[in-house]
């Protein structure tokens, strides 16, 4: 019985490096956050009154996208945050978007107690694929990027962002 856990242990371990090797062998394009923002500008998401938005309409814009949930604690801390940097910075060619993951019906329950004034986009579990792509490689929440106004990712922000870290991304381009 001893036996046979040692042998399987060294095949996982034989398997976990022979990943780990092929995973730095070939590493990502370097385009691929190209590819992710071209993604997310091609992507038309619902708003909470059901009218379809399509996250290009703010090209030549600076785009702040906050992935969230309503069940996210860190989520609902930094909204208000957000809300204000929303406003202060909307003259600036700046564009903040929220990119919910959850359904519309609690994404609207949220924002009757939280008021929120930029364009909030309901993608649902789907949205992770997005997130994903975008460098969110754990899958969690909630997860904010910044995209340039020629479609570069500029910054990206797993967990919860504080006006310093988004005030400082936003600085080259205000």
């Amino acid at each position: 019985m001893a036996k046979r856990i040692v042998i399987l242990v060294i095949l996982a371990l034989a398997g976990l490096a022979g990943g780990f090797w092929l995973g730095h062998r070939n590493p990502p394009p370097a385009n691929a956050p190209d590819a992710a923002v071209a993604q997310l500008l091609a992507t038309r998401l619902p708003d909470l009154r059901g009218n379809e938005q399509a996250v290009s309409q703010w090209r030549g814009k600076t785009l702040v996208i906050n992935f969230w949930a309503p069940w996210c604690g860190p989520c609902v801390e930094e909204m208000p945050d957000l809300q204000a940097l929303s406003s202060e910075f909307g003259s600036k060619n700046v564009q903040f978007v929220g990119i919910g993951i959850d359904t519309a019906q609690n994404m609207i329950a949220f924002e009757q107690k939280v008021k929120v004034d930029y364009p909030l986009l309901v993608a649902g579990y789907a949205g992770t694929d997005l997130a994903r792509a975008l460098g969110n490689k754990a899958g969690a929440l909630p997860f904010t990027v910044v995209v340039d106004p020629q479609g570069r990712l500029h910054y990206e922000k797993l967990g919860r962002i504080s006006s310093d870290e988004v005030r400082a991304a936003l600085r080259p381009f205000i």
